[in-house]
This record gives C-alpha cells, sequence and structure tokens, in this order.
C-alpha cells in the first residue's frame, strides 16, 4: 500500500512538481482547518447549553432553549407579540416594544424561569425537544 502511494505521488512529482506541491499545501490545510472546525463545533453545544446570565441581545427562543424552558412560559411571561411585527425580537428591542426599561423584561423573564422551575419535577419534557435536569 505505501510502495501505491510512493509511486503515485513519484508519478505526480514528475509530471508537475509545482502542481504537486500546491496541491500537497491545499491537502495539509484543509486537513488542519478541518480538524479545527470539528474541535470547535464538538466544544460548542456544550457551550450553548449553559444557563448564561440574561442579556439585552437574546431574544425569548434562545433564553427558553438556554434555561430549558418552554418557549410559550417565556413569550407569556414577556407579553410578546406572536408573531413579532418584524421577525425575532431581541428583549432590548421587546422592552422597546413595550415601552418599559429592558432591565424589567430581563427580570419577569428570570421569574418566569424561576417559576416554571419550582411548578415543574425533574426529567419532564420542556416542549423545546429537551428535558429539564437540574444538573
Amino acid at each position: 500500500m505505501l510502495s501505491r502511494a510512493q509511486a503515485f505521488v513519484s508519478r505526480l512529482w514528475a509530471a508537475a512538481p509545482i502542481a504537486t506541491i500546491i496541491l500537497s499545501l491545499a491537502l495539509a490545510g484543509t486537513f488542519f482547518f478541518g480538524v479545527r472546525t470539528v474541535l470547535f463545533w464538538q466544544d460548542r453545544a456544550i457551550k450553548v447549553q449553559q444557563e448564561q446570565d440574561l442579556a439585552d441581545w437574546m431574544t425569548p427562543r434562545y433564553v427558553a432553549r438556554s434555561w430549558r424552558v418552554p418557549p410559550a412560559v417565556i413569550l407569556e411571561a414577556l407579553n410578546a407579540p406572536v408573531p413579532p411585527p418584524d421577525g425575532p425580537m431581541t428583549l432590548a428591542e421587546l422592552a422597546e416594544f413595550r415601552g418599559v426599561p429592558v432591565e424589567q423584561v430581563i427580570a419577569e423573564a428570570q421569574s418566569a424561569i424561576a417559576a416554571f422551575r419550582e411548578g415543574t419535577p425533574r426529567d419532564t419534557p420542556t416542549g423545546n425537544g429537551r428535558t429539564r435536569r437540574d444538573d
């Protein structure tokens, strides 16, 4: 097997040495960035699932997924329009839409999450394709 690969590379080198170098560099770069991408995306799911502190850039759906709460719970607590007038709204846009401070919207979302968690037993479906776990 190794001798077949050596013969193939020798043939490529004899036919076009510069193209062989370019091909080798391209393959090495593809391998390097491919491995790098896989390692990045493998770790991403863990980061996204963490319960991140609420911020004004988050959408209600993002908050629901991050905190494993049904989206309807968050939307109801925030009095969010369904469907939103101009597509997904961040918490800041929702606060502006309602005419209240962002801090109030964030506090309402936090209290809705806390209320949901108090009334929901562990390992129950949350409506967003996940199961609630306190780990």
